[in-house]
């Protein structure tokens, strides 16, 4: 779904937000209402192409929007390109969207496959909390949602490295938010279960040839609500949490699960 960036709100009227892997899924569809929330929105996205085309729809339709090429997992990269951003302004906002998915239990997890998705979803979410924190104590203050999931708190089969890595996303959060209180940082996590995304889509499609049907219904029925979440859903929760509205909220995990962790069996 595309939003129409003329001011839906003005609950982030000229805040900054960077937003990486927000070239598709749930981070696009913040960065889409975000900026019809009057963010001025950075992009951070590995694909440039995607990037630019998503920033280019929101600046079509009357926001602001750029994107910016980067690896989320290189440590030097990722501080050039937060250094140039707050060289535009300001670093209100830092959405750690980003982030890989892994089918597998312990056994069946090689390193590979386990350092890759520690890769991208811890050592990424580090090194964008590292590169913006310096610029939002600087300012004194902040805003930082890290993107969770429902696998950080209930076993899921199947997901050893990701729900490994999304554990340490929680563990990061509590920690930023209790650290920089003093700063007034703020530092907040959402734990959604499944989003019906592209790559919700090309899994069943992967591994299910000739089951999608049968299998998309598996996966929507695991949640108690009957089905997955959309991505603006998750993108309504991010802007309240990252707006002033939610300014006495901090070290906080927020499930957004479709009942999924208390109304099972």
């Amino acid at each position: 779904m595309t939003h129409s960036t003329a001011p839906a709100s003005s609950l982030l009227l000229d805040k900054t937000a960077v937003i990486t892997g927000g070239a598709s899924g749930i981070g696009l569809s913040i960065a889409q209402l975000f900026a019809a929330s009057g963010a001025h929105v950075h992009i951070v996205d590995r694909n440039l192409q995607d990037a630019a085309v998503a920033a280019a729809t929101i600046s079509a339709a009357g926001g602001r929007a750029e994107a910016w090429s980067c690896d989320v997992q290189d440590h030097s990269l990722v501080g050039r390109v937060f250094c140039e951003i707050a060289a535009k302004g300001r670093i209100d906002i830092l959405v750690n969207n980003a982030g890989i998915a892994h089918v597998g239990k312990l056994s069946t997890t090689s390193e590979e496959d386990f350092d890759r998705v520690i890769g991208v979803n811890v050592k990424g979410a580090y090194n964008c909390l590292h590169a913006a924190i310096g610029h939002m104590v600087a300012q004194n203050g902040g805003v930082i949602l890290n993107l969770a999931s429902i696998a950080a708190i209930a076993g899921i089969a199947d997901r050893f490295a990701y729900s490994t890595s999304k554990g340490a996303i929680l563990a990061m959060t509590y920690s930023v938010a209790k650290d920089y209180l003093p700063q007034k940082i703020r530092c907040n996590a959402i734990s959604p279960a499944r989003v019906h995304t592209p790559f919700v889509d090309g899994f069943v499609a992967k591994n299910y040839p000739g089951r999608e049907e049968e299998m998309f219904a598996k996966l929507a029925e695991s949640q108690p609500i009957g089905r997955m979440a959309t991505p603006d859903e998750v993108a309504r929760l991010a802007l309240y949490l990252c707006s002033d509205d939610a300014s006495f909220i901090t070290g906080m995990n927020y499930p957004l699960d479709g009942g999924y962790m208390n109304l099972r069996g």
